[in-house]
C-alpha cells in the first residue's frame, strides 16, 4: 500500500482535534469538515483545510456521504479517518471509499458486517472460541419464537436489537408474563431508532462489569493488543468514567482475556483498531458482548498506560505497515478518563449555550481531549460531549488523587457540566474501594445520592 499523504477527517468535535495533533505530528496533511452548525470550531484553523459540507442537523452534513466525499476529492485526500459515532460503522460509506480509491482507515466491509448485527457476530465468536453469554443461536424474528428460546435459556433474561447499540431496544424481562409486552416494546424501538426490529436473546448477567479489550490488526494477519478498560461506570448505557487497567481482574483472568481478544482479531482477519466488549460477573467469568469496528471514545487511556498513540497506529496500519509485536508494548500505572458533557450534573440533560469562561487543568500526567474555548456556543444538535479529562498515576490511588485536582482546576462558566458530577464519584467510597457494577448508577437522581 502507498503512503498516505493527506487526510480528510468526518467528523466533529474533540476528536477532529485530537486526530489533527497526530496527523500533523506524522508530517501529513489534513482536511477538516463542519456544518454551518460548526462554523466557529476551532480545530478548523488547525487543520490544512476546512470545507464545509452542509447544514446544521446531521443528516445534512455529517452523515451526508456525497458531501463528504465530494470534499475529499475536492481536496485532493487519500484517505478517511473516521473517528467514532457518524459514519464510522457504515458499511456503505467504506464502500463508497474504496469505489473513490479512497483509503477508509478502519476494517474492511466484511468483517464491519460481520460485526454490526450482534447475533451473527456472537455466532463468528462462538466459532473463533470466545466465550459468549448463554442466548438465542442467531436472531429472533417473532414473539412466539422468542418465548420458547426464553424458556430454553431460563430467566431472567435481556431481549436486544440485533442492529442496537447505545442502550436503545434492550428490555430486561423477568419472567414469562411479561415476555410479550417487553419484547414488542423493544422490537418496535429498534425499528424507529435503527430502522430493523430484528431482536435477539440472552440470558441476563446479574450486577456485571463492563470490560473491554483494545485491539489492533494489521493486513498481514497480525494482532496485537493494547490492555483492558473498565468502562462500568454507565449512566442510561452510556459511559461516564474508564479505567485502564480493570484493577477487578486478577492476572490470570486478565491474561485469558487478550488472548481470547487477539485470537478473535486474528480469526477475522481485522485490520484497524477495534474493541471487543465483555460483560464479567462476580466470579469472574467472562462473556462476550459485542465489538466495535472503529476508535473508542475512551481509547485515551489506553493510550497512557501504553505510550502507543493508537490513531498512529491506525494510519500506520491503513498504508500497509505491521502492527509491533506484542511484547514491545509495555504497561505502566494507571489512568482515568471523566466524559466532560455539557449537561445538568444532576439531571444529566442537555445544556447547550454559549461557554464565558473555560480554563483547564494542566500539570505532569494531565490531558485534556477538547474543542472548547472561552466564546465557544455549545450547539443543541449534537451529542453533548465537551472534552474528556485523562490522567496517569503511578497506581489507582495516585490517579484517583491526581483527578481530583484536575476536576478543581477545572473552571467553565456560562452552561452547566457534569464536573460536579466527577468531583463527586472521585470521593464516593464505593468507588475508590472499586465496589459498583453498571448499574450503580441507576437509582441516581442529584449529586448528593453520590
Amino acid at each position: 500500500m502507498a503512503e498516505i499523504k493527506k487526510i480528510l477527517i468526518a467528523n466533529r468535535g474533540e476528536i477532529v482535534q485530537r486526530a489533527i495533533r497526530t496527523i500533523r505530528e506524522m508530517g501529513k496533511k489534513s482536511v477538516a469538515v463542519y456544518s454551518a452548525g460548526d462554523k466557529n470550531a476551532s480545530y478548523l484553523k488547525h487543520a490544512d483545510e476546512a470545507v464545509c459540507i452542509g447544514g446544521a442537523k446531521s443528516s445534512e452534513s455529517y452523515l451526508n456521504i456525497p458531501a463528504i466525499i465530494t470534499a475529499a476529492e475536492m481536496t485532493g485526500c487519500d484517505a478517511i479517518f473516521p473517528g467514532y459515532g457518524f459514519l464510522s460503522e457504515n458499511q456503505d460509506f467504506v464502500e463508497i471509499c474504496r469505489l473513490h480509491n479512497i483509503k477508509f482507515i478502519g476494517p474492511s466491509v466484511e468483517v464491519m458486517e460481520k460485526m454490526a448485527d450482534k447475533s451473527k457476530a456472537k455466532e463468528e465468536m462462538i466459532k473463533a472460541g470466545v466465550p459468549v453469554v448463554p442466548g438465542s443461536k442467531g436472531s429472533v424474528h417473532s414473539v412466539t419464537e422468542g418465548r420458547k428460546v426464553a424458556l430454553e435459556i431460563g430467566y431472567p433474561i435481556m431481549a436486544k436489537a440485533a442492529a442496537g447499540g447505545g442502550g436503545r431496544g434492550m428490555r430486561l424481562i423477568h419472567d414469562e408474563s411479561e415476555f410479550d409486552q417487553l419484547f414488542m416494546a423493544a422490537s418496535s424501538e429498534a425499528l424507529a431508532a435503527f430502522g430493523d426490529g430484528t431482536m435477539y436473546l440472552e440470558r441476563f448477567i446479574n450486577n456485571p462489569r463492563h470490560i473491554e479489550v483494545q485491539v489492533v490488526g494489521d493486513s498481514h494477519g497480525n494482532a496485537i493488543h493494547i490492555g483492558e478498560r473498565d468502562c462500568s461506570l454507565q449512566r442510561r448505557h452510556q459511559k461516564v468514567i474508564e479505567e485502564s487497567p480493570a484493577i477487578l481482574l486478577n492476572d490470570e483472568t486478565r491474561a485469558s482475556l487478550h488472548e481470547v481478544a487477539v485470537k478473535a482479531t486474528k480469526y477475522l482477519k481485522y485490520e484497524g483498531a477495534g474493541t471487543f466488549e465483555f460483560l464479567a460477573d462476580d466470579k469472574q467469568n467472562i462473556y462476550f458482548m459485542e465489538m466495535n469496528t472503529r476508535l473508542q471514545v475512551e481509547h485515551p487511556v489506553s493510550e497512557m498506560v501504553s505510550g502507543i498513540d493508537i490513531v498512529e497506529l491506525m494510519i500506520k496500519v491503513a498504508e500497509g505497515e505491521k502492527v509491533p509485536p506484542q511484547e514491545a508494548i509495555k504497561f505502566r500505572g494507571h489512568a482515568i478518563e471523566c466524559r466532560i458533557t455539557a449537561e445538568d450534573p444532576n439531571s444529566f440533560l442537555p445544556s447547550p449555550g454559549k461557554v464565558t469562561q473555560w480554563m483547564v487543568p494542566g500539570g505532569r500526567n494531565v490531558r485534556v481531549d477538547s474543542h472548547v474555548y472561552a466564546g465557544y456556543v455549545v450547539p443543541p444538535y449534537y451529542d453533548s460531549m465537551i472534552g474528556k479529562l485523562i490522567v496517569w498515576g503511578r497506581d489507582r490511588n495516585k490517579a484517583i488523587n491526581i483527578m481530583k485536582r484536575a476536576l478543581a482546576e477545572f473552571e467553565v462558566e456560562g452552561i452547566r457540566t457534569t464536573i460536579p458530577f466527577h468531583q463527586k464519584m472521585m470521593e464516593n467510597e464505593d468507588f475508590i474501594s472499586n465496589n459498583y457494577d453498571t448499574k450503580y448508577l441507576e437509582n441516581y437522581k442529584k449529586l448528593e445520592d453520590l
